[in-house]
């Protein structure tokens, strides 16, 4: 499968842009997330889950990102969904990858997304007495729990 046959799939099934960069990258609602995620592994062949993470926009809200691939194609997409300010509900991605199981607990632990489904969210880097979200901007610094002790 290359890149344009699919990202005009995914404009076929989905109605979504996938922006050709460094690979393919779709920004996903988040009440599709799951589906997507199904789709890109099922029907493009993406099996390998390389990454997630989270970047927070400050008042505009988190926002949840994943590169997965296809390695036979060499096809790369890269899905985004943005959590709505104030919202920091995901639908987890560990009933259709494995390897989102740790990715998403870190993610928990770092920025306090929280994942939907996911079969053991609890903190995977810090002390489960950590008080905030240590790559959250707002992170007071000053606190008992600083960044860096």
């Amino acid at each position: 499968m290359t890149p344009a046959d699919a990202r005009a799939l995914i404009q076929e099934r989905f109605g979504l842009d996938a922006v050709a960069d460094a690979g393919l990258t779709v920004s996903v609602p988040r009440e599709r997330w799951q589906d997507f995620g199904r789709f890109v592994r099922d029907d493009l062949g993406c099996r390998y889950f390389n990454w997630l993470s989270a970047v927070d926009w400050k008042d505009q809200g988190l926002e949840v990102v994943c590169r997965v691939e296809n390695l036979e194609a060499a096809l790369v997409v890269i899905m985004r969904t943005r959590l709505a300010a104030g919202q920091t509900a995901c639908p987890t991605l560990t009933n259709l990858y494995r390897g989102a199981d740790w990715m998403e607990r870190e993610c928990y632990d770092m920025f306090g997304v929280v994942f939907e489904g996911h079969p053991d969210l609890r903190r995977i880097l810090l002390t489960d007495d950590w008080v905030g979200y240590p790559l959250r901007k707002d992170y007071a610094v000053d606190t008992a729990f600083a960044p860096y002790r």
